[in-house]
């Protein structure tokens, strides 16, 4: 069956929601295109999405919990409660560092042939769920070695992995289209990443942080990402703070509409600048 090709002005404006949908077996190859070479010509290959996380939660367990003495969620151990934050923020940060870069890494394609370009960095940023997911067999290990089992509340777990991504498509969105003017992001990007590691209840719980705060800290969407993670893997554990959740969730919205905006606007340049 022929395609019929359709030249009219504005016609790819009006249908390019429905372009996202006729295209998506590009999104299928782009995104198993970088899985492939994520890890190429590595010593250890996929090894590394397990010794990053690892890494990291050896490093805060014994920095916040042994020599800092936070405490943990409940009767949670600290390495578990830690590793528990590190799967979304892991999600999230992969996510944003890929996306950043790939209207940059796809320009032989940005340049020849029309296709939605909100393809490319969502492809991206959906590698990051491959990470995730063999993180997410650590961590399934760490709960078999001590014994702890999830409630019911692990059945809103995909709920808060879609948060996560989101938390990372916003962002993504928006960086990637600057990046394609001004380069100076590729290094930006990684230093906030790095920043806000710090700023979100990663290697701790959120509990401490004081009552009148609590908020206010909100306003970083990860917090309730994080938070929500350890609510459905450690269940009543780790107590969900809804006024935060909430706040976090608006902010994910907020940055989400923001991102797709200035994509959408500053996309028919890309071809130019790259």
């Amino acid at each position: 069956m022929s395609r019929v090709l359709i030249i009219e002005p504005g016609y790819h404006e009006r249908h390019y929601w429905r372009d996202l949908w006729r295209y998506r077996e590009l999104f299928y190859v782009l995104a198993w295109r970088d899985l492939s070479v994520r890890y190429k010509q590595t010593v250890i290959g996929a090894a590394w999405a397990l010794i990053r996380p690892v890494l990291t939660m050896v490093v805060f367990t014994v920095i916040f919990g042994k020599i800092a003495k936070l405490p943990s969620d409940g009767s949670t151990p600290y390495a578990l409660m830690v590793f528990a934050g590190m799967l979304p923020w892991t999600l999230f940060s992969t996510g944003l560092n890929d996306a950043a870069n790939s209207l940059i890494g796809n320009a032989h394609l940005i340049g020849k042939v029309y296709f939605p370009r909100l393809i490319v960095p969502t492809a991206a940023t959906g590698v990051a769920l491959a990470d995730f997911v063999v993180a997410f067999l650590v961590l399934a290990g760490m709960m078999a070695w001590y014994m702890f089992l999830p409630g019911w509340n692990i059945l809103l777990l995909p709920a808060f992995i879609l948060l996560a991504f989101c938390a990372s498509l916003g962002p993504a969105l928006w960086v990637a289209s600057l990046n394609v003017r001004y380069r100076d992001f590729r290094i930006i990007v990684p230093f906030l990443v790095q920043l806000g590691l710090y700023m979100s209840p990663v290697g701790f719980s959120s509990r401490v942080v004081p009552e009148p705060w609590r908020l206010v800290y909100g306003l970083n969407p990860m917090v309730g990402v994080i938070d929500g993670f350890r609510w459905c893997l450690l269940g009543g554990q780790s107590a969900l703070y809804l006024p935060s959740l909430l706040m976090s969730i608006g902010v994910i919205g907020l940055f989400l509409w923001f991102g797709i905006y200035r994509f959408r606007k500053t996309e028919r340049s890309f071809a130019d600048y790259i």
